[in-house]
């Protein structure tokens, strides 16, 4: 996620002179330096110090300890930071840093690493007008941004786009193994499924209708379409989903309570 952030920033013109990478990993800070051009440090204290934006792009089992190596360097600062790890609450971050800081969680999504993601942010009250403008502009680089009325929706977002795409890729998988089945070759069923799903995702983003109406538009009275998607209603695929996608959101919910330890 930080190569797709680093890749948009400077799509977007943003200068590598000002950017900075760290990794405990030699060989991936080499290869980061060689791919953007952009100067890369196993320190994180040392890359932190004149930058006023800080980007917490680390797992979220690692984020106490990274944070906490921080909380000296950010003391008594102005600078910003922003984490993309799925599960830490704002008030952890702030607990590690030891007094109040300005924050903004990020829940990102995997498409973000073509420039295609859809993440959702929310910030503390120490954050500025400027310091917003500057991380939505920052998501922007690489994807659609939205603000959120609050931390706790984090858990449906999580839930609908962060791990949606995984969503899109099983229904998609199985409508390929489905055609496949039915007497297409492998490419034939890939394309098309991949094909259909482009299409209709962005007949949805460009029309003024919403979804129920564009589904209707596409279902004639008694024809293929109908027929499949009553045998969809009959599968109880609403419930299912519903189902699915609470799950998912518990799940964030006991692994931010667990991370936020």
């Amino acid at each position: 996620m930080s190569r797709s952030l680093i890749g948009g920033l400077i799509a977007n013109n943003v200068k590598t002179k000002n950017l900075t990478a760290t990794d405990p990993d030699e060989g991936q800070r080499q290869n980061m330096a060689e791919q953007f051009g952009i100067t890369t440090l196993e320190d994180n204290n040392a890359a932190i110090a004149d930058a006023d934006v800080i980007v917490l792009a680390v797992k979220p089992q690692v984020m106490h300890q990274v944070v906490s190596g921080l909380a000296e360097a950010v003391k008594g600062s102005t600078k910003l930071l922003v984490s993309i790890a799925a599960g830490i609450k704002l008030d952890s971050l702030s607990e590690w840093l030891g007094e109040p800081s300005a924050i903004i969680r990020v829940m990102p999504n995997t498409p973000a690493l073509i420039q295609a993601g859809a993440a959702a942010l929310f910030a503390n009250k120490h954050v500025t007008v400027s310091q917003k403008n500057t991380a939505e502009s920052m998501m922007r680089s690489v994807g659609t941004a939205i603000w959120l009325e609050s931390e706790d929706l984090m858990d449906t977002v999580t839930a609908l786009s962060g791990s949606g795409p995984a969503y899109f890729f099983y229904f998609m998988e199985a409508m390929e193994k489905a055609a496949i089945d039915m007497g297409l070759n492998n490419e034939q069923a890939r394309l098309l499924t991949i094909e259909t799903a482009l299409g209709a995702a962005k007949m949805a983003l460009l029309s003024a209708s919403d979804l129920a109406e564009l589904r209707t538009q596409v279902t004639s009275p008694g024809g293929t379409t109908e027929q499949a998607l009553n045998t969809f209603k009959q599968g109880k695929l609403e419930e299912l989903v519903q189902a699915a996608m609470n799950a998912a959101k518990q799940r964030s919910i006991e692994l931010s309570k667990s991370f936020g330890k």
